[in-house]
């Protein structure tokens, strides 16, 4: 095997080793509120997981920029709250869009073919076009630090309040999400996605 310290390594070498080796990753894109009222800034994150189940909550990790925190955990930070959207097939194209860098006061939402409509005790609207959406309230954000205690990533923990499923992914019989209809995308490495593959089922021990 080929092996590397992670200690020796670059920030850029440690970031395509695990982006390369962690994959598929799911996908994040986020809908949050900016601090003037008005500005809807969107943004996809794949260092994004499941936490806990009870009380329900994911985490996503928001890397800095310079030392300054990126749109998204200033605004969670500041509303408390943020929309977290499942991306799936049809919207891959527009999600990637607004990956492009702009200003705090320029929301990305414009950039795109997508558009948004509110959600219910909530001031941060959400992205009309997507399947499932996560809405959710902070829960906290952890300041991730390096060697040098320099803060480097906001890892933020949202609990989830509502859970918006389009009527064509969710089985309302079984109440069962249909992971075929969702057709979602994961990250890999680089510019390369993917979409979900075989399904196979192997059953747990007792």
């Amino acid at each position: 095997m080929t092996i590397f310290k992670s200690a020796e390594l670059s920030q850029k070498d440690n970031y395509k080793f695990l982006t390369g080796s962690i994959i598929p990753r799911p996908i994040a894109f986020i809908t949050t509120l900016s601090e003037d009222g008005v500005t809807v800034n969107a943004a996809p994150f794949s260092f994004f997981n499941v936490v806990s189940s009870e009380p329900a909550i994911v985490s996503i990790a928001v890397q800095r920029a310079n030392g300054e925190q990126k749109d998204t955990a200033r605004n969670a930070a500041f509303t408390k709250e943020l929309n977290i959207h499942i991306v799936s097939e049809d919207i891959v194209e527009e999600m990637n869009k607004t990956a492009a860098r702009l200003a705090p006061d320029v929301s990305e939402i414009d950039m795109t073919n997508l558009h948004l409509e509110p959600v219910p005790d909530m001031k941060t609207p959400k992205i009309s076009e997507a399947k499932i959406v996560l809405t959710a309230k902070l829960d906290q954000i952890i300041p991730i630090k390096n060697d040098a205690c320099e803060v480097v990533s906001d890892l933020i923990l949202a609990r989830i309040v509502t859970y918006d499923f389009a009527d064509d992914v969710f089985d309302p019989e079984h109440q069962y999400l249909l992971p075929e209809k969702l057709v979602p995308i994961a990250r890999l490495a680089g510019n390369d996605y993917t979409k979900l593959g075989d399904i196979f089922r192997i059953e747990r021990p007792n």
